[in-house]
């Protein structure tokens, strides 16, 4: 009994040992009954976040197989779910290689991407950002979120571009107000100097603008009323701008400044100081100076009037009332300018005229006449001669001068005189000069005339025919035949009243430039201009020419020839570096190894200009052959920069791309091309200091892409812009190696482009950094 009691107490605490765990299990799978619903809940959650997101998702496995989400497919227009790379449809192909090449290069190494694609088959643009994917997905796997930028991009674009606007216009007027010559300032609403400009720092003789303005330093030192915060107070109780002339001392020197100051609506006030002393000085000086030419009329013996803005009478002398037969009693009332010439002409002291009115509005627009002085005679009824002078003066008025000239006139000397003025001024001309009357008969000659032909005074003085002339001629020609040219020709202007030139050479070596011109008296004018040493000069310069070409040809067939020697034991060079690199030697040490690479690298370099030396001599004498292809102008501009980037990050300078969807594509040699931006970019690294910026923008319309390139770097002087382009040529520069230090670059990028046929065009500042602009035509296959 007390067995079978122990053997149920067994079964009992057994079976309630199960209860516990069964009810203890039955506890364990309701808690995670109740987390498996908040994990389905959570997953709905993230599921309906998901499809609301902005972005997409993609998983790329290290197999190559990928996921992609059905609405990415959606918007990439793909028609079906790609299950490899090969099958993801939808994108550019240049920018699906580049994401491929992301994404293997990342999965490597463990990193995260971030760039943009663009859609195949619309303008739709897409940001990828990827990281590795989270477990349980395999190693190497990348998840990569897709989002749709394309309306953010232009609406970036719009603000990139409106910002860079607003950022030139205040960055010129900034430029403007510290280039200005006159001091400017501005105050804030506590009416402290808060800016100056280099000119106001200049004036108070300060040492920089942030000295000025802790120093609270004015530009007017009066105090009260008149003081710079009074006047800045006075245009803010205004609303408007104010004006005032107060002395101040500009660079220790007393001056009269017209001070203005105008209100902002931020309660500022800003200003700006006009010098005007010099125009207070230049006032007081011409009146001083109106007073003594008017002093000075007074006294002289010819007549002078004046009238001012108003054409009426402001001054006259008595020499004028005399010879205009005018009342002074009645010019002193300042009559008007019309009614001077009407009662002169009352007087008979005009020219007969056929038309008055129209004669006096003529002379009425002297006035306003664009010519400093007019001259003109008149000669009046009663023979007597008036020589006017009318002078526009520059407030608007006029001043005339009469000069009685009727006995100059009458002079019988007159004529004497000028022939006298005639015979010496023939006598010292440079030419040889001779007159033939319309008879043949020498009528005038000078001393140069006589010399070079070696003719006696005495016989010139019979007035010879020209034909009696011929003969001492001829002994005096290389070719005798030449003198009857000379006789043809003097018969030829007199009598057909045509002119006629040529050259003839004499025996001592001299050599003359003649001319035959007819004269409206009927003779005609021979000119003999020596031109010997013209002559000379002209076939030295010849000779350099011819010289200068022949070495040029030298120097490019010994460039070139050299260029072609060379290749052969560069090329064994690099062979035999290549050999050692791959262990055909043996085993390398590391310092060995170092070196073998340092080899190539120069190997690599040397042959790049070489091929760059035998592409710019070959380029001019045999012309370049194209290979013409579809050039991707955007991957074009992009390999560039990959290839320069290296330089650049040596000198920690930023390279700023920034391409157009307009680039797009064109025909032509892509390694040409590539080479030709390179060729850019090296000039623009090797010419730009240490951090500093290069930019390179592609753009283009249906005609030809335009490619610009960019830098803040040292610029070029103006008088060096003509050499950029010389072969071989280059601006010595320190720091400067490579190609830019010899000279190639830009002459190779030129021949390059033109053979596209575009162009190259180049704007350089010094210090201010250059920019290149390469034109390409889309030309056809």
């Amino acid at each position: 009994m007390s067995g079978l009691g122990g053997s149920t107490w067994i079964v009992l605490i057994i079976a309630g040992l199960w209860l516990a765990i069964a009810g203890a299990l039955l506890v364990i799978a309701a808690r995670r009954m109740r987390d498996a619903r908040a994990v389905v809940q959570s997953a709905k959650s993230m599921a309906a976040l998901l499809d609301v997101a902005p972005v997409r998702p993609m998983i790329v496995r290290s197999d190559g197989s990928i996921e992609v989400d059905h609405r990415l497919i959606r918007e990439l227009g793909a028609d079906q779910t790609p299950k490899s790379w090969d099958d993801l449809q939808g994108l550019d192909e240049s920018d699906m290689e580049t994401l491929r090449e992301a994404v293997q290069g990342a999965s490597l190494s463990g990193s995260s991407i971030e760039l943009q694609v663009k859609s195949a088959g619309s303008n739709r643009v897409f940001e990828v950002r990827g990281s590795p994917a989270p477990p349980p997905n395999p190693a190497g796997s990348m998840l990569l979120w897709f989002s749709d930028t394309s309306s953010a991009e232009a609406e970036r674009s719009k603000l990139a571009l409106r910002i860079r606007q607003t950022e030139a216009a205040l960055d010129s007027l900034t430029h403007l107000i510290e280039a200005a010559p006159f001091p400017m300032w501005y105050r804030g609403p506590d009416l402290r100097l808060g800016l100056v400009n280099r000119a106001f720092v200049e004036a108070v003789e300060a040492r920089d603008a942030s000295d000025v303005i802790g120093r609270s330093t004015e530009l007017i030192d009066s105090a009260g009323p008149d003081s710079a915060r009074s006047s800045a107070e006075s245009a803010l109780e205004s609303g408007g701008p104010t004006s005032s002339m107060q002395p101040a001392t500009v660079r220790g020197e007393r001056r009269m400044m017209r001070i203005v100051n105008v209100p902002l609506p931020t309660g500022a006030v800003a200003g700006f100081a006009i010098d005007v002393q010099e125009l207070e000085d230049a006032r007081t000086e011409l009146g001083r100076h109106v007073q003594s030419q008017r002093d000075l009329a007074d006294r002289m013996t010819a007549g002078t009037i004046q009238f001012d803005a108003d054409r009426a009478v402001s001054f006259f002398n008595r020499p004028f009332a005399v010879m205009a037969q005018l009342d002074p009693e009645w010019l002193f009332e300042r009559p008007e300018f019309d009614r001077v010439l009407e009662r002169m002409r009352e007087r008979n002291r005009l020219p007969e005229v056929r038309d008055f009115p129209v004669w006096k509005a003529e002379r009425r627009a002297w006035f306003t006449s664009a010519e400093e002085v007019i001259e003109e005679d008149w000669i009046l009824a009663d023979g007597d001669h008036l020589r006017i002078v009318a002078q526009p003066l520059p407030d608007g008025g006029l001043r005339m001068f009469l000069e009685d000239r009727t006995e100059q006139v009458r002079l019988a000397s007159a004529r004497d005189t000028l022939l006298r003025v005639r015979a010496a001024t023939f006598d010292n001309l440079f030419e040889a000069i001779s007159v033939f009357a319309s008879d043949g008969r020498l009528y005038l000659w000078n001393r140069r005339f006589r010399d070079v032909w070696e003719l006696e005074e005495e016989r010139l003085s019979e007035h010879p025919r020209v034909d009696e002339l011929i003969p001492a001629m001829a002994r005096k020609l290389v070719n005798p035949t030449a003198a009857a040219q000379i006789r043809e020709m003097v018969r030829h202007t007199t009598n057909e009243r045509q002119a006629a030139n040529g050259r003839i050479s004499l025996t001592d070596g001299r050599h003359f430039e003649f001319a035959a011109v007819p004269l409206p008296d009927g003779n005609a004018l021979f000119t003999m201009v020596d031109v010997t040493d013209s002559t000379r000069i002209q076939s030295a310069l010849r000779e350099r020419a011819t010289a200068l070409e022949e070495a040029d040809r030298v120097k490019t067939d010994f460039v070139a020839n050299m260029s072609y020697e060379l290749r052969t034991p560069l090329t064994s060079i690099g062979g035999f570096a290549e050999m050692l690199a791959g262990g055909y030697a043996g085993k390398l040490a590391p310092a060995a190894s170092g070196y073998v690479d340092a080899i190539l690298e120069a190997v690599s370099r040397l042959s790049k200009l070489i091929d760059d030396v035998l592409d710019l001599t070959q380029g001019d004498t045999q012309g370049i052959v194209l290979e013409r292809e579809r050039v991707d102008v955007a991957g074009l501009c992009r390999m560039a920069v990959e290839a320069v980037q290296p330089r650049a990050a040596e000198k920690n300078q930023k390279v700023q791309v920034e391409i157009a969807p307009s680039a797009g594509f064109t025909f032509g040699d892509v390694r040409r091309l590539r080479e030709s931006i390179e060729h850019v970019l090296d000039n623009a690294v090797a010419y730009t200091d240490r951090r500093g910026r290069i930019r390179l923008e592609a753009a283009g319309n249906d005609d030809k892409a335009v490619i610009r390139i960019s830098d803040n770097g040292i610029g070029i002087a103006k008088q060096d812009l003509p050499r950029v382009f010389n072969r071989f040529d280059r601006i010595d520069e320190a720091g400067v190696r490579g190609e830019a230090a010899l000279g190639l670059g830009l002459p190779l990028t030129r021949q390059f482009i033109e053979a596209h046929g575009g162009t190259i065009d180049l704007e350089s500042k010094k210090g201010k950094g250059t920019t290149v602009t390469l034109t390409i035509p889309r030309a056809s296959k």
